[in-house]
Order: structure tokens, then C-alpha cells, then sequence
């Protein structure tokens, strides 16, 4: 089914409820407060249908302080239904509306002109011109006018109709899924249900998400698109989730449902930003900013003046976590007054000088991602991952490669989506040459670097494995790579060295692991010679990370027997008396003693049998 949203606009008392509930039966107004007061306070919900088009509409209120009410339902338009009176024409509110939704971006508009019936068909034809010529000053594409009247069945079936004619869809699919949350609800036999605007991608039943701001991914119960059960929920659908896994009452409007793993949060964004007609953006102040549904207290740190500027780009400093994307719109007020609109462009927060950080906001306004990515890659010298181009850029893994492609001096990892500078390998290809070179023993292999170099990916540290071995600096046996310039069996050599740091520690060996890294070997090859060294009895394996030289071991047990035959038992505490070791050292070996069959155990002592006595 195709749909799209439209949302309504204008001063309060023109009649954008009358207008929802004449053309659809909707009643926006429905709690005690709304009733009494005669005027809509939060956003309400509801569509119309026929065939295979479906059109949602999002009803905002007209007062000057419930603004922010707005602008949570107005982020998600595809097109906006600017509603005027004959009767009253432009008012100031219709102005700031317009003056968001521009800010906004949106763009496709429907001027529609009630109450008709209030002014003579001369005084309406001058309203229709003037409301036009009004509009017509902002950066709205008009695709319908009309006047009607709630009174005039003919006037609202005849809007309808042309309604149904629209081509409005304005979202485009991105990436990943994402989600807005406007309204949280508990409801009984249900549970945690939220409303939201469906963006980025469709959403599925089967499928998990998860709560930015909770750092929990849930499941999903139930899909409803306009209050119909469905598999499935397109981009621009209104949808309603029913959430298992988490409470109501730790959900707010604003908060962020996406999946997991594509979308980071950060207190520092950075933006362009444009102020409205005789507004100014101050340096250092805290602002309202609202993002999506979401309204944050945010300092403004201006780029290129520490006192005011009518554009440019500023970071936004938050006391709590922005979970934004690449060219996502947001506005900025002060008080009751609407002061900028902005644009995200970096939504992560990189640590960087600000000469860079302005260069950088340069091209990302431009859009020119190669660039950024040069920018980047300085700045993260060891790897940048091309997963968070999704949220850096707004842009598929295959656009970021392609993008990343048109770089120079690059070494690109299109299976672990990573991008690092060329001069990078230098840093890798210094390490290897280090280590050899201190220990032309050593025996590595790509997973053994990778435990070193953490950051570096096992792609990266292929290539330059492969070129010390190009330069005849290394060998490669199978999966590991030796020292060129050794000629003697290092197989040998190698269960030697290790056996000789074995005696050297005698009843304190050191654990395996710890072993390999000081002695630069493959994990896997040190396990064997251990194998082979325990073969030949020449190790004695006590725990699956304890191993002692035989010789060690065999002077210790012999040491243990001399003091139950002094003592009359051994236990930890007159073990510890001779041998000041750790717990794990003293009971490993105590416990050792029972493959002896002279001796038993009673209680927590080791004694001898009384024949052998």
C-alpha cells in the first residue's frame, strides 16, 4: 500500500481538528484538558483510505506555547496541509509554523482555506490570493488550493478526492531502520506500546530492536499500522510497536528505537545552522533543541565568532546522549521564539583540532564524503570504520566503499569495512621488524600480530607480512612466519628456549600464554611444543596453565615428603612456612601428592600411611 503523511499547520482556531474530523471522523480532541479549553494541546493521529493509498495525517496544535508539540510531529511530514481562516487569514502563528516547517525541510504543501462560509465569495477570492502570494514566499511546493467548510459536504469530499491524487512520498530509503518515539502508552493484556513514524527502512515482526537511549534490544509483539495488525511497516507508515522486555514507564517521547549496532550516542554534535529573519545564534548559550521528537537543553559553541553569527556551524554540547544521522534537520528556539534551523552533519564526535573539525563540516555540507574520509583518516590513523558511515554519512555499506575508493594512499579492508591511511602500515611493518629483530626466534603468525595490534585488521596485517616476505625479511611456513636469516632447526631451538625458561623459573613457571608473548609465538605453536616437551617428560603438566620442568618438580616433591616425615603432615599453612608461594602454586601442588600412593589425605593434610612411616 502507498502511503504518505500529512500534517497540519496554521494559527490556533483556524480549524485544522474540524477539518481532520470532517474529512475522516477523526476526533483529535479527546482529553479533559482539550475539551475544556476548546483547543488541541498534544499531537493526534489518524489517516484515510482508499484502494491501495493510504494517507496519514498528524494534527498539531496552533498555540504559540505548545510549539514544541509541533515540531515533534512536524520532523516526520512528507507534506504539510497549511491551514488558514477566511476569516482571520495569516496570523503569527502561521508564520512561525511555516517558518519551522521550512527550517525542517519540508517542502510539498497543500494550502487549504476553511471556513468559507464566514466571508462573501469576493472577500474569499481576495484571502485565496493573498494566503497564496503569503506562502508563496517560503520555499513551498503548492500542489493544491482550496477553500471549504465543514458545513460543505461538497467542499470537504471534493478536498478528499484531490487528496487521494497527491504524489507526496518525500522519505527515501536509507540504511537501517530508525524510529522516533512520540507517544508511550502501557496498555492491559498488551503491555509497552509506542508510536512513532517509520524511517530509514521497513520494519518487520520477527525482527529485534533496540532502545538507543536504554542500551537494551527488545522484541517485537505486534505491528499495527493504522489500527490494523501487520507484518510489516513501510517507511513514512505511522505504526504503532508493541514492545515485550521493557516498561512503559523507562520510555519517553524523543527516545530513539533502531538496530542494534548502527547508531552511536554522543553529547557533542556538529552542525550548519541558519537563524530565521532578525535572529542571531550566540556563542556559548544554551538553547531548546529539538531533534526528531526529541527536545535536549544544548549548548551552542560557535565555529568562527564568540559572539554571534547568522550561519555556519557550531557544535551542540548536551548533558545527555544524541543519537542523530547525517543530515538530519533539527531547530533551535530560545524561550517562546523559534531562533534557527540546523542541519546535522557530524552526529559522532571525533577527537580532532578544530581546523580540522571545520574542514571537515566544509565538505560534509558539500557532501563531498572523499574528502571527509581524508579528513577522518587523519584523525583516526588506526581504522576507520566504514560501518559508521551509516550514521556519519547517511550512506550504504556499498556507498562507502565507493566512496572510499576515490581515495588516495588508502588501504581499504572491504571484508572488515575498515580504511586506514597507508602511512599506517609503516606502524605495523616497524612492530614486525622490532620483533624479530630483538627475537629471531620468534614465530607469528597473523592472529598472533593481531593479539598485539589490536586495531589493525587481519587484511592489513597480511599485506605486510607479505611484503617483509617479498623483501626476504621473513619466511612463511603454512600459517607462520619465521626469521629469514635462521638456518638451524627452529622447531629445536624453540622447545630449548622454552625448556630453559622453564628450569630458569623453577617452581613459579609463569603461564603459558604470557610465556609465548615474551618469547613472540604463535599461540598455537606454543601449545605444541609444549605437547612435545610433555611427551618427553621433560615438562610435567600440573592444571591446563600450569607447567613445570620435571626436574623442578620431581626436587619439590621430595622437599614435600621431607616435611610430612619431619612435621608429620603438610598443609598450606607449614607449606607456605618453607616455600612463600601464591595459593595457586601451593594447593596445585599439594593436590599433586595424591597420585602418590604412600601418602593419603585427611582432612586438609597430606600424611604418609603408617607403613611407610
Amino acid at each position: 500500500m502507498h502511503s504518505f503523511i500529512i500534517g497540519t499547520c496554521g494559527h490556533i482556531d483556524h480549524g485544522k481538528t474540524a477539518l481532520i474530523k470532517a474529512l475522516n471522523g477523526f476526533e483529535g480532541d479527546t482529553t479533559k484538558e482539550e475539551k475544556e479549553r476548546g483547543i488541541t494541546i498534544d499531537l493526534s493521529f489518524s489517516n484515510i483510505q482508499k484502494a491501495q493509498q493510504n494517507i496519514a495525517f498528524i494534527d498539531v496544535p496552533g498555540h504559540e506555547k505548545l510549539i514544541k508539540n509541533m515540531i515533534a510531529g512536524a520532523f516526520s511530514f512528507d507534506c504539510v496541509m497549511i491551514v488558514v481562516s477566511a476569516a482571520e487569514g495569516i496570523k503569527p502563528q502561521t508564520v512561525e509554523h511555516l517558518e519551522i516547517l521550512n527550517l525542517l525541510g519540508v517542502k510539498e504543501a497543500i494550502v487549504v482555506i476553511t471556513k468559507k462560509d464566514l466571508v462573501s465569495q469576493e472577500e474569499l477570492e481576495e484571502k485565496r490570493q493573498s494566503i497564496v502570494e503569503f506562502v508563496g514566499g517560503f520555499d513551498f511546493n503548492i500542489q493544491l488550493t482550496k477553500a471549504v467548510s465543514i458545513f460543505d459536504e461538497d467542499s470537504i469530499e471534493n478536498l478528499k478526492e484531490e487528496l487521494f491524487k497527491l504524489n507526496a512520498s518525500t522519505k527515501v530509503e536509507e540504511n537501517f531502520f530508525h524510529y522516533y518515539i512520540d507517544r508511550v502508552f502501557s496498555s492491559k493484556g498488551a503491555g509497552t506500546i509506542v508510536t512513532g513514524t517509520v524511517l530509514g527502512k521497513p520494519l518487520k515482526l520477527e525482527e529485534k530492536v533496540f532502545i538507543c537511549e536504554r542500551k537494551k534490544e527488545v522484541k517485537i509483539k505486534n505491528i499495527q499500522v493504522h489500527n490494523e495488525n501487520v507484518m510489516e511497516a513501510n517507511i513514512s507508515n505511522r505504526a504503532a510497536i508493541n514492545l515485550s522486555g521493557i516498561d512503559a514507564k523507562v520510555l519517553k517521547r524523543g527516545y530513539v528505537i533502531s538496530k542494534k549496532g548502527y547508531l552511536r550516542g554522543f553529547n557533542n554534535i556538529d552542525i550548519g545552522f541558519q537563524v530565521l529573519k532578525g535572529k542571531k545564534l550566540h556563542h556559548n548559550r544554551t538553547y531548546a533543541i529539538y531533534l526528531g521528537s526529541k527536545k535536549i537543553d544544548g549548548k551552542v559553541l560557535l565555529f568562527n565568532s564568540e559572539t554571534h553569527l547568522e550561519s555556519g556551524f557550531a557544535t551542540i554540547k548536551a548533558n545527555e546522549e544524541i543519537f542523530s544521522i547525517y543530515n538530519e534537520k533539527l531547530i533551535i528556539r530560545e524561550g517562546n521564539d523559534t531562533i534557527a534551523g540546523g542541519i546535522v552533519l557530524n552526529p559522532v564526535a571525533d577527537p580532532m583540532k578544530k581546523s580540522q573539525k571545520l574542514k571537515l563540516l566544509e565538505f560534509l555540507s558539500a557532501k563531498n564524503f572523499p574528502k571527509a574520509y581524508e579528513i577522518l583518516l587523519n584523525a583516526h590513523k588506526k581504522g576507520l570504520g566504514l560501518i559508521s558511515s551509516a550514521q556519519r554519512f547517511a550512506q550504504s555499506h556499498s556507498d562507502a566503499l565507493e566512496s572510499a575508493k576515490e581515495l588516495e594512499n588508502t588501504f581499504i579492508d572491504e571484508k572488515e569495512l575498515v580504511l586506514y591511511p597507508l602511512q599506517t602500515k609503516e606502524i605495523i611493518k616497524k612492530t614486525l621488524v622490532d620483533i624479530y629483530t630483538k627475537n629471531q626466534f620468534a614465530l607469528l603468525s597473523v592472529a598472533s600480530v593481531k593479539l598485539r595490534l589490536k586495531w589493525a585488521s587481519d587484511s592489513f596485517i597480511q599485506t605486510v607480512l607479505d611484503e617483509l616476505v617479498r623483501e626476504n625479511f621473513l619466511i612463511e611456513d603454512g600459517s607462520l612466519y619465521k626469521n629469514a636469516n635462521i638456518k638451524e632447526d627452529l622447531k629445536t631451538s624453540l622447545e630449548r628456549i622454552l625448556l630453559e625458561r622453564l628450569e630458569k623459573e623453577d617452581i613459579s613457571p609463569t603461564a603459558p600464554y604470557n610465556i609465548y608473548d615474551d618469547l613472540d609465538l604463535d599461540r598455537t605453536t606454543g601449545d605444541n611444543i609444549l605437547k612435545s616437551l610433555c611427551s618427553k617428560k621433560q615438562v610435567v603438566r600440573l592444571q591446563h596453565n600450569l607447567f613445570i620442568h620435571a626436574q623442578s618438580l620431581s626436587k619439590l616433591v621430595l622437599s614435600m615428603k621431607r616435611i610430612i616425615k619431619d612435621e608429620g603432615y603438610i598443609d598450606l599453612k607449614n607449606f607456605k612456612e618453607h616455600y612463600p608461594l601464591t595459593r595457586k602454586y601451593l594447593i596445585t601442588y599439594l593436590d599433586y601428592l595424591d597420585n602418590f600412593s604412600q601418602i593419603k589425605k585427611v582432612d586438609n593434610r597430606r600424611v604418609f600411611l603408617s607403613e611407610f612411616v
